[in-house]
């Protein structure tokens, strides 16, 4: 199979004659410390090695238990918040027709998400549709106590029991959490549902590849094999070698850091395909979540043209010089279609006819880049041969390879996140949980 393509040709105007060739001892450093798990945080290094670390039989089960939830529901509710969602929703709506909601494949079910937000108008009209629908749900914690996914699931778990009854109700409930601890494990003991485990070693952003994605995305329809083989193939790549000119992990890595390091501190990660709008949010999150701390760290955004080139493109194109972007290039669609030749011309456009759509798409994406650049924007270029499961499995890995090596970079440890809970503890305090009296009292002083 072909690989992913990494071009940071487009950078070297920005970063200078001699700072590419002093970044390679940096990331050999890097390298080592993440291949010998030697670096901040390398008890949560479980990700490096787990695409050729997943059984066979693992992968069995998950189909296995796909197959019988494609059997019984048309619904498939994903209870999660962040890498407990994100992931398998990055990689099923890559792969989904954006129309799969009104063109169902019998068999199929549809997929749709709880717990990552916390509005009442949204979960109630979740329980309105299961009112309508057969339906099973997953619910993805490795504490159960996180709060938005542990209100839905309370709220789930009560609508899917009155109206199966508890016994049928267990049979459509899965959890997939900690091994041996927390709140959701001991209920799906206590309940007897199907589970499986969050490894204590894989954070919740580099989680896809675990049953916490594998599982929807098998329901869904998809080829986890083929995906977990697209993930093989890139960590071979990513781990044989820090040479900048053989590993696109460290290249990717060295580059946005040396662009860090001119101010360009603002990195847009730019999708020409629509269906990969969540693969975006995805990246934000394993960037964001990795690397904004201590003060520090590249602010990922995101956006798909052409459609945001007609939004954000003004900005982008003229606003402040701290930008560069990442483009996720597409090398051959998987559908064709042609512009129509139109007899009276009224638009001007009959030079298209008989062009393919994907060919048009091809131009506007690189006449942008090269606005981009003349503007003073550095434009990076990941390109992947096709939207598939095996491509998007060396996407995943190669993004989270090179944001391991990122962080290093930085000097910080990209597998924690304190700052996520400094919201919660307000939160908490404003709600009245109690142990929180005393923050309960200042916090609801500062809001008047």
């Amino acid at each position: 199979m072909a690989q992913l393509l990494l071009d940071i040709s487009k950078i070297k105007p920005f970063i200078g004659d001699q700072a590419w060739p002093e970044m390679q001892t940096e990331m050999n450093q890097c390298h080592s410390q993440l291949t010998g798990h030697s670096g901040k945080g390398n008890d949560y290094l479980g990700w490096v090695d787990l695409p050729v670390q997943i059984e066979a039989g693992l992968l069995a089960r998950i189909q296995y238990d796909a197959g019988k939830i494609r059997q019984m529901a048309e619904i498939f509710v994903v209870i999660g918040i962040g890498g407990s969602y994100l992931g398998s929703r990055a990689v099923i709506d890559a792969l989904n027709s954006p129309f799969e909601a009104m063109d169902k494949i019998p068999g199929s079910p549809t997929i749709v998400y709880a717990g990552e937000n916390l509005s009442e108008n949204y979960h109630a009209q979740l329980l309105e549709l299961l009112d309508k629908k057969e339906y099973a749900v997953a619910v993805i914690s490795k504490s159960g106590t996180t709060t938005e996914p542990a209100i839905a699931f309370r709220l789930i778990r009560q609508h899917i029991e009155q109206k199966y009854g508890k016994e049928e109700a267990r049979k459509r409930i899965i959890a997939i959490t900690d091994a041996s601890r927390g709140a959701l494990k001991s209920l799906a003991d206590a309940e007897g549902y199907s589970s499986y485990v969050i490894p204590d070693d894989v954070g919740g952003r580099y989680s896809v590849l675990t049953p916490v994605g594998l599982l929807p995305i098998a329901v869904a329809g998809f080829d986890i094999r083929e995906l977990v083989d697209g993930a093989v193939g890139m960590r071979e790549t990513a781990m044989r070698s820090s040479d900048l000119e053989k590993n696109p992990c460290a290249q990717y890595a060295a580059a946005r850091n040396l662009l860090l390091r001119t101010g360009k501190f603002v990195e847009i990660l730019v999708a020409f395909e629509p269906n990969l709008l969540y693969f975006i949010e995805w990246w934000k999150q394993l960037y964001g979540e990795s690397e904004g701390k201590e003060h520090k760290g590249i602010f990922p955004a995101g956006v798909t043209f052409t459609s945001d080139l007609h939004s954000m493109g003004q900005y982008i194109q003229e606003g402040m010089r701290t930008l560069f972007e990442t483009v996720i290039s597409v090398g051959e669609p998987t559908k064709m279609l042609v512009v129509p030749n139109d007899p009276e011309n009224l638009d001007g456009l009959n030079f298209l006819s008989g062009m393919r759509l994907s060919e048009v798409n091809r131009q506007a994406e690189l006449g942008t880049m090269l606005a981009h650049i003349d503007g003073g924007v550095p434009n990076i270029r990941v390109t992947i041969p096709a939207i598939n499961a095996y491509y998007l499995g060396q996407l995943i890995y190669f993004f989270e390879f090179a944001c391991a090596l990122s962080g290093y970079a930085l000097g910080i440890n990209p597998f924690d996140q304190p700052g996520v809970e400094a919201y919660k503890k307000n939160m908490f305090a404003l709600l009245g949980k109690p142990g929180f009296e005393k923050e309960t009292e200042i916090l609801r002083k500062r809001l008047l």
